[in-house]
Order: C-alpha cells, then sequence, then structure tokens
C-alpha cells in the first residue's frame, strides 16, 4: 500500500513539473534513438560504403547548397550528420551506463562494509575515497588511462580503449557512491529492524543486502542519475582532448573534436550539431536528477 502511494505520489509530481516531462521526453528521444540507430539512421559511418567524398561538406538542408536527404548536413567524409550522432550516442551511451554500473557496484558494496563494520575498513575506504576526492573525475580518469598505457602493449590497448576506457570513467566517479552509501548505512543500522536481524544471527552480508540495502536505493538512484551524465561529460572530454576513444570511433566527444577542425572554415555544423546534441542529453538526465531529488526528499520541494 506504502509503494502504491509513493508511485502515485510521484506520477502527480511528474504531471506538475513541465521540466521533468520535457527532459524525461527528451531523454527517451536520444536514448530511443542511439538504441535503434541501425534501424532509423539513414547511413551507417562505420561502414565506409553507405557514404561518399562527393557529399562531403553539405550544409543543413534549411541552408544554400543544402540537400534534404541530410537534414543537417555532412562532415568532411560525407557521413550524415543525424546518423555520426545516433551512433555517437550510442556509443556514448554505452560506456556510460556501463561505467555508471562499475561505480555503483564499487562504490556501493564498500560504502556498505564501511558504514556496517565501522573501525579500519572505515578508516581504510574513507582516507582512499578522501585522497581521490582532491582529484578532479578527468585527472583520475586520465591517470588511470595513462597506467593503462603503459602497462599494455599499444596494440592490445587500441583493442581494448572501450573496455579501458570505461574503467578509468567508472574509478573516477564510485566516491560518490560509497560516501552516500556509507552515511545512509550508518544511520540505517541503528533502526530496530536492523537490530532485530542482527540479533536473530543472520550473515552480515545478508543484513546488508536484504534489509538495509532496499531502503537506501532512493538517495542512490539520484545519484546514478546524475553521474550518467558525468560519465558521459567524461567520455566526451577524453575523446575530444585524443585521449579516449580514436576518430574513427563517432562517439559524441570525437564528434565535436572532428568539428573543431572546421569552426573557422564556415562549415559550423560539423561542431555545433554534435556539440548541441550532447548538451541536450546531458541538461535533460541532469534535470531528471533534480526531479528524483526533490521526490525522495520532501523538504526539498
Amino acid at each position: 500500500m506504502l509503494a502504491y502511494i509513493r508511485r502515485r505520489e510521484g506520477l502527480w509530481l511528474f504531471a506538475r513539473s513541465p521540466a521533468a516531462m520535457l527532459a524525461a521526453l527528451a531523454t527517451l528521444l536520444i536514448v530511443g534513438g542511439a538504441v535503434f540507430a541501425p534501424w532509423i539512421a539513414a547511413s551507417n559511418p562505420y561502414d565506409l560504403s553507405s557514404f561518399s567524398l562527393i557529399d562531403g561538406l553539405k550544409p543543413p538542408a534549411w541552408l544554400p547548397g543544402g540537400d534534404p536527404e541530410f537534414l543537417l548536413g555532412t562532415d568532411d567524409q560525407g557521413r550524415d550528420m543525424i546518423s555520426s550522432i545516433l551512433y555517437g550516442a550510442r556509443l556514448s551511451l554505452l560506456i556510460g551506463v556501463m561505467a555508471m554500473a562499475i561505480a555503483t557496484l564499487l562504490g556501493v558494496s564498500l560504502g556498505l562494509l564501511a558504514g556496517y563494520f565501522g573501525g579500519w575498513v572505515d578508516v581504510a575506504v574513507m582516507r582512499v575515497a578522501d585522497i581521490q576526492l582532491a582529484l578532479p573525475a578527468i585527472l583520475t580518469a586520465l591517470l588511470i588511462d595513462g597506467i593503462a598505457r603503459g602497462v599494455l602493449p599499444t596494440a592490445l590497448h587500441q583493442e581494448l580503449r572501450v573496455p579501458v576506457l570505461t574503467l578509468a570513467i567508472a574509478l573516477s566517479l564510485w566516491v560518490n557512491f560509497a560516501r552516500m552509501a556509507r552515511a545512509s548505512v550508518m544511520v540505517e543500522k541503528n533502526k530496530e529492524y536492523v537490530q532485530a536481524a542482527m540479533m536473530q544471527g543472520q550473515h552480515p552480508l545478508r543484513v546488508m543486502g536484504v534489509h538495509i540495502l532496499p531502503n537506501i536505493l532512493g538517495p542512490l538512484l539520484v545519484i546514478m542519475t546524475v553521474d550518467l551524465a558525468s560519465a558521459i561529460l567524461l567520455e566526451a572530454t577524453l575523446s575530444f582532448l585524443g585521449i579516449g576513444l580514436p576518430a574513427d570511433s563517432p562517439s559524441l566527444g570525437t564528434l565535436i573534436r572532428i568539428g573543431m577542425g572546421f569552426l573557422l572554415s564556415g562549415e559550423w555544423w560539423i561542431l555545433w550539431v554534435p556539440t548541441a546534441f550532447l548538451v541536450a542529453l546531458v541538461v535533460s538526465i541532469n534535470i531528471l536528477g533534480d526531479f528524483l531529488r526533490d521526490l525522495f526528499n520532501p523538504r526539498l520541494r
């Protein structure tokens, strides 16, 4: 009954928030376009036979010289901008979701252990978290990627660019989950239902996984939403700097990096179209995160 009431309250608040509804619609369209890119995109930017250099540098369809076949124009290789963006968002979202999942698993696990057991476990986890918080996430990701470049052979590193980039982003974002999980566990473990489970002799892993974790999912869900946007931005930043994905992998970051070369030559759409798309995606996810924060914390409404 309580879950039903909360669900109704959430729907009511969502219906009264135009920003949340617009953000949800934009996120749904972007994610849907990325997921179904192989079926709805006009061409495949990975397939050299699907585009031609003859079509290169065509402006958007509403400008002089534009072609209705390429609504948002083409890049210097003749690739349709919409198709490149859909495939780029597909890769960026894949890396972002995988990185966020790894960061959630690692951070929540360490946070649960630190909050439940306390003592040296808490000290060790939190000191590592404090050290990492002293560094911006981008520097942490650069450090991890640099270590991978030094340890792995060049050919193997090129083959593992996506897993290495995903792991680098995940290890730069786990701290938020650990701190939130630890703080929530320290509150929940003093409540009667947890104390009763402990007095029954239940295994600590069962107490943490069955009794505590379901009751701290609200704040964690908010962090997951915000960190998904952060992971997508990190991938774009690293790829823009030439550290992340190579230029032949059309993620949003590589598309923006390619577009920078045409900023002063008049072909503005090669830069600004993927940039606007990335901004819309990140802002929409952040707005949804703010809505979830207000939903799980009535005092902020």
